[in-house]
């Protein structure tokens, strides 16, 4: 089983007057020493996920490395494939491509795009995604994408072929995640929602497509601390915004849970247990964890721990 963190887990860390690509990757190295079996970057607009990922694979051997996730907007398929492909051949077979739509507003707001209907760009953007991974090439002239490779683009030691995961909740989102890629990172999903509805949904999809069974990464937050009110209402900041976005509020009510702070595990070593636990019940093999900053650096440094010992833990234990 495998438990892995997204970085970084606090953007104001990041900006103290230190390099943050070096800060990363000494992050990925501490995380490596816990035990955890991934590291996963998040996309802002500061650093460059997929670099930092490439470069964190050179200095850090056996710990696998993922995007959590970058948005398509504005990236083409094409440009996506060079950095994917290069992230692949520097780690030697550990990256792996998580993407997502963004939400429309803000990809409006932010590049003055108004976006293609959103569903039919994220399936041929996926479409273009696999054919470059499997075969070097793509000739594209769809709905909303055109994608013409001029020379080939496969690159040489990206092996295997990147595995793309789909940040999805929606039922039309995972079952673009199981007919076109590998999986999904489930965002906001707890572990009834995945075990009823987000498992069955997207392995339906999957195996009707005539795809493997799909990889789900659930992107799940939590930290151990004795300073549970702080860390609550630190997690309420931070995750508030997304209680109103309909695909989010949508995955909150299957759940039956108001507040996304809700789904934090907030407290000591026995409440990121039980989480972990519950989710692992409900059929997901893989968790990636954010919020682990919302307690002290130390609190931080203890929850990783904890994590690394519980991934080793579940991977050791026959009945999971």
């Amino acid at each position: 089983m495998r438990i892995g963190i997204a970085l970084p887990t606090d953007h104001t860390r990041l900006s103290a007057g230190t390099n943050s690509v070096d800060t990363l990757i000494s992050q990925v190295k501490e995380l490596a020493a816990a035990g955890l079996t991934s590291a996963w970057f998040t996309q802002r607009f500061d650093h460059d996920a997929i670099t930092v990922a490439a470069l964190a694979a050179r200095e850090v051997p056996g710990i696998e490395l993922g995007t959590a996730v970058v948005p398509i907007y504005p990236r083409h398929p094409i440009a996506m494939s060079m950095q994917a492909q290069t992230a692949q051949a520097a780690s030697h077979g550990r990256f792996t491509l998580g993407v997502g739509l963004s939400i429309k507003s803000f990809v409006e707001r932010t590049y003055g795009i108004t976006p293609h209907p959103r569903v039919r760009h994220l399936r041929e953007y996926l479409d273009v995604l696999r054919t470059l991974f499997e075969t070097g090439d793509a000739n594209l002239d769809g709905d909303t994408l055109v994608a013409k490779a001029p020379l080939p683009v496969k690159v040489p030691g990206a092996q295997p072929r990147v595995p793309v995961l789909v940040a999805a909740a929606g039922e039309q989102t995972l079952r673009a995640a199981g007919e076109l890629a590998d999986g999904a990172l489930p965002i906001l999903s707890g572990p009834r929602t995945l075990a009823e509805y987000t498992l069955p949904t997207i392995t339906r999809y999957a195996r009707a497509a005539g795809r493997p069974a799909p990889r789900v990464a659930a992107i799940v937050s939590g930290v151990v601390t004795a300073d549970v009110a702080g860390a609550r209402a630190r997690a309420e900041q931070n995750m508030g915004y997304y209680g109103s976005i309909p695909a989010y509020r949508a995955a909150l009510d299957r759940e039956g849970v108001d507040n996304p702070a809700d789904l934090v595990a907030i407290g000591d070593e026995k409440s990121l247990e039980d989480q972990v636990s519950a989710y692992f019940e409900a059929g997901v093999t893989e968790l990636v964890y954010t919020q682990t900053a919302i307690g002290s650096a130390e609190d931080e440094r203890r929850t990783w721990k904890l994590l690394g010992e519980l991934a080793a833990r579940y991977r050791h234990d026959p009945l999971r």
